[in-house]
């Protein structure tokens, strides 16, 4: 079965059968993969939340939870709700104690018009079947001038560090994560999704034209990563 579209997202059953093989060694292998920055980024974006001061917040494609428990590290008085389709990376979320987690497709999600005031995915959106129909679910759920943010990984625009970067996400990634999880094929999946997915300026135009208005990108380390930021129109 063919991973997905690159225009239009991924294949939701492909995505969900490969992280239900690696969820017990996944948030592992991020941390190798990454040298630990990938706990750095999700910091960052959690204390952009708390700037915000919000009162709920819906963390899609929650995954493991370490983007949830950061943001609930920074909002203690809020009410942070984890929401992914694999039930196996849920059951590693409540290994960092998180308790407001539920099993739901982002594409389609049990929660009320305007319910929270932030929501956030990190390294989620990605992996969705659709990118235009995710973004405009994440907008219903939102009240009027709401704040999205978006982690995920981009391609560094310097031609070196561009060159490097693919280098090791064609042929260095897997074959670690491989030997990390049993699963190069996931893996191989997860990287070559990084090359066709929006980044930069056009990323900001793909959530522009779907319920948001003020997108702005951050770059971080160099743009092997970016987070995005956009409110949602009134």
């Amino acid at each position: 079965m063919e991973p997905g579209d690159a225009k239009l997202g991924q294949n939701a059953e492909f995505v969900r059968g490969a992280f239900g093989k690696i969820a017990a060694r996944y948030v592992l292998t991020n941390h190798v993969l990454s040298l630990g920055i990938d706990v750095l980024w999700r910091k960052t974006t959690a204390r952009k939340v708390a700037a915000l001061k919000p009162d709920r917040v819906l963390d899609l494609a929650t995954g493991s939870g370490d983007l949830a428990a950061a943001v609930q590290r920074e909002c203690p008085d809020a009410l942070v709700l984890g929401a992914d389709f694999s039930p196996p990376m849920l059951q590693q979320a409540r290994k960092l104690g998180l308790k407001n987690l539920m099993v739901a497709d982002a594409m389609n999600l049990p929660v009320a018009d305007g319910a929270f005031d932030v929501v956030t995915v990190a390294f989620g959106l990605r992996n969705m079947a659709s990118w235009p129909n995710a973004l405009r679910e994440m907008a219903r759920v939102l009240r009027p001038g709401g704040s999205l943010l978006v982690l995920d990984f981009s391609l560094p625009t310097q031609p070196l560090l561009r060159w490097g970067h693919l280098f090791y996400l064609r042929r260095i990634m897997p074959m670690i994560a491989g030997m990390l999880t049993g699963e190069r094929a996931a893996y191989q999946y997860l990287c070559s999704s990084i090359e066709k997915f929006p980044a930069g300026e056009a990323m900001c135009d793909l959530i522009l034209a779907n319920g948001f208005h003020k997108a702005r990108c951050l770059p971080l380390s160099f743009g092997i990563a970016s987070l995005y930021t956009a409110t949602k129109a009134e």
